[in-house]
């Protein structure tokens, strides 16, 4: 069995983050070890929530793991907390480089144009420096202009994300993977590029709710694909199309919104497009 470990926060309620990764790249036959950087007591939606930095325990972590003899075949990072603790990841990479795991980087830090409050503006430097230590990185719109230093289109043509692509790649990374755009109006999807300049891209119909946490959804299916054998293109097709219909079945609950997208009962679709996906990579 592969085995992965994710380095991002746990919001003890509400889907993101680690508590979408870990049964997610579960379900898909991956063991998922975890590296909490933070505990919150809710995801940030919720006002009022705590949080409690666990910096200090990465380094130990890591540590008694190499004394393990552990290893790795991806790790996977999602919200980081601070420059500081972008370095911190930084050297976790190092201290498991020797086993040439798969490393995939959802710079979490930004949307509709915006760097996310908790985030000063030296944060995107920090987190391009994670980026290009990575094979995969998988950025929205924003966190692309941001990691790159391009002015934000929120109405981008494709010239324009061709460009971005590019810059994205210049970082050193292997592979970026831009999320939630797309061509043609009424859609949304994901574009990617590698470094010898191949290109691929998916759209699926816009759906009018948007929900917390679809990013850390997308970002885990992806990785559970690649780790199944999958092309980070037939990753993304899946991941794209298990978020649509998460997103449909959570639109049916009006009192949904607030915790996330109501992934666990479309586990079974999931099973099911990744089945596929594998069956039409072997034929």
């Amino acid at each position: 069995m592969k085995r992965i470990v994710t380095l991002q926060d746990i919001s003890c309620l509400g889907r993101c983050s680690s508590t979408v990764a870990l049964p997610v790249i579960s379900a898909m036959g991956v063991e998922c070890a975890v590296v909490p950087t933070a505990v919150l007591s809710t995801h940030t939606m919720f006002s009022g929530f705590t949080c409690l930095d666990l910096s200090d325990q990465i380094a130990p972590i890591a540590k008694h793991w190499k004394e393990q003899g552990f290893h790795f075949d991806a790790i996977y990072t999602g919200y980081l907390a601070s420059p500081a603790q972008c370095g911190q990841i930084l050297d976790f990479f190092q201290e498991f480089r020797d086993s040439s795991p798969l490393i995939f980087v959802d710079p979490a830090m930004a949307d509709h144009g915006k760097l996310y409050a908790a985030f000063g503006p030296e944060f995107p430097k920090a987190m391009a420096q994670v980026c290009a230590q990575a094979d995969i990185i998988a950025p929205n719109l924003t966190e692309a202009c941001l990691l790159t230093g391009t002015a934000y289109d929120p109405a981008p043509c494709p010239q324009y994300m061709e460009d971005l692509l590019k810059k994205l790649l210049d970082l050193g990374c292997r592979q970026a993977l831009l999320t939630g755009v797309a061509t043609q109006p009424g859609q949304v999807g994901v574009w990617g590029m590698d470094q010898t300049g191949r290109s691929f891209s998916h759209a699926l119909p816009r759906l009018p709710q948007s929900y917390h946490g679809t990013g850390d959804l997308f970002a885990s299916v992806c990785v559970g694909g690649l780790m199944n054998g999958l092309s980070l293109e037939r990753s993304a097709q899946v991941a794209a199309a298990f978020v649509s219909a998460c997103i449909s079945a959570t639109a049916a609950n009006p009192q949904a919104g607030w915790y996330g997208v109501e992934f666990e009962g479309q586990i079974p679709t999931l099973l099911s497009l990744l089945h596929q996906a594998k069956e039409a990579s072997s034929t």
